[in-house]
């Protein structure tokens, strides 16, 4: 069996596959002061409830975009699981079948969705990700990493909305029932939420004039599956995209 782990800044996302199926995954919130000892207990308890037996584990893939948990990782994993972790680091890249530009500058966790998409779409592409940061990753029909679009994700802006004003709350982050806000509330998400439905709309239509192309549209990431049903082009919700992607880079591995 495999487990693939993606360290984000929000959330920690792994999983157990086993003959190309997900036996389970996990979904916790990232913690960078936590040890290695406290992270090893979550996993025993989640691996003894998901009836998963840590000596069947014969490879682990280590995405991580918080380098202060990479050590802990490194030295939790190998107790809990009697085997070694493989960290994904650019100099990985140029044994994938896609083309990675600037390879010390674009997370692994954009590599995997790239990766994932180009593999189970085999055309001109791109993964929107619905994070702490909300990425849209470009990758054309020659599995080639065309290009990368960052901005703050929904929950970031909201949060700092919140944090850089005396009287504005934190609020979820969903649609309003109009961009007529009527209370505090309201008037937040139909300024950022609302908004953010015209950023990835012009983002996708200013991307496919640049390469010429109509680009198959793909959502993941934490907000993916509650936010994405609101935009027009989005073409699939892949939950689990960079789960995925680990497992296809493991067999490269």
């Amino acid at each position: 069996m495999l487990l693939a782990i993606d360290i984000g800044n929000t959330n920690i996302v792994f999983g157990v596959s086993a003959a190309g199926d997900w036996k389970k995954i996990w979904r916790i919130q990232t913690d960078a002061h936590k040890t290695a000892d406290e992270y090893e207990v979550i996993f025993r308890s989640l691996f003894s409830s998901g009836k998963i037996c840590r000596n069947e584990i014969d490879q682990i893939i280590l995405s991580s975009v918080v380098p202060a948990l990479n050590r802990e990782f490194q030295d939790m994993l190998p107790r809990l699981t009697g085997n070694d972790v493989q960290l994904i680091q650019p100099e990985l890249f140029e044994r994938l079948p896609i083309q990675v530009m600037n390879p010390y500058e674009i997370g692994a966790d954009l590599v995997a969705n790239a990766l994932a998409a180009y593999n189970k779409y085999r055309s001109w592409c791109m993964v929107i990700d619905f994070g702490t940061a909300l990425t849209f990753t470009t990758i054309s029909a020659e599995a080639a990493i065309r290009g990368v679009a960052i901005a703050p994700g929904l929950r970031t802006a909201i949060q700092a909305l919140a944090g850089n004003t005396a009287q504005l709350p934190d609020v979820p982050p969903v649609l309003p029932p109009s961009v007529l806000g009527t209370n505090t509330v309201h008037a937040i998400q139909a300024g950022i939420v609302i908004g953010y439905t015209g950023l990835v709309d012009r983002i996708i239509s200013q991307t496919e004039a640049a390469v010429g192309q109509q680009l198959t549209v793909i959502a993941t990431g934490g907000l993916a599956s509650t936010f994405a049903h609101e935009l027009t082009r989005i073409d699939h919700i892949e939950p689990n995209l960079t789960l995925d992607g680990l497992r296809l880079i493991g067999a490269y591995l």
